[in-house]
């Protein structure tokens, strides 16, 4: 699994011009998931998104995690982390999981998120998003599994 992390004021993801999925102070979290990938990843990545200290504390040192200041988490699905711009212009997406797959551990993840007792809300699966945020920092951080 990949994951593109930012630290955000607000986000929100629209469908169809709807929004979807709204979120205050926290993370949003867009996800590529690879063929091979399985629940240990999401377990493990779950874990560590919502225990890292990337949160100022009163002398603005990231000392603080999403658990710590009450943050919520908006996650949305992107296949195209899993693409390869090795060779040519066209990114490949042989790596990316089958959809069906990939929307499977990705609902496994969701739940493994909400389990820590953190507010998440999310996109539609394989839909076209737009996703909006004002990134806080800016504060951007890549996460892999395995590392």
């Amino acid at each position: 699994m990949k994951i593109v992390l930012q630290r955000v004021k607000e986000a929100n993801v629209k469908v169809e011009s709807k929004i979807i999925g709204k979120i205050n102070r926290g993370i949003v979290i867009l996800v590529g998931i690879e063929k091979g990938d399985g629940e240990d990843g999401a377990k493990y990545l779950a874990n560590k998104i919502v225990n890292l200290r990337i949160f100022p504390d009163k002398e603005g040192k990231m000392n603080l995690s999403l658990l710590d200041v009450g943050g919520e988490i908006l996650a949305v699905s992107q296949f195209t982390l899993a693409a390869s711009i090795k060779k040519g212009r066209r990114p490949s997406f042989e790596k990316a999981e089958e959809p069906h797959k990939a929307e499977k551990l990705f609902n496994f993840f969701i739940n493994e998120l909400k389990n820590k007792k953190v507010k998440v809300e999310t996109g539609i699966f394989g839909a076209m998003m737009e996703v909006f945020l004002i990134n806080d920092g800016p504060v951007t951080y890549i996460l892999k599994y395995p590392k």
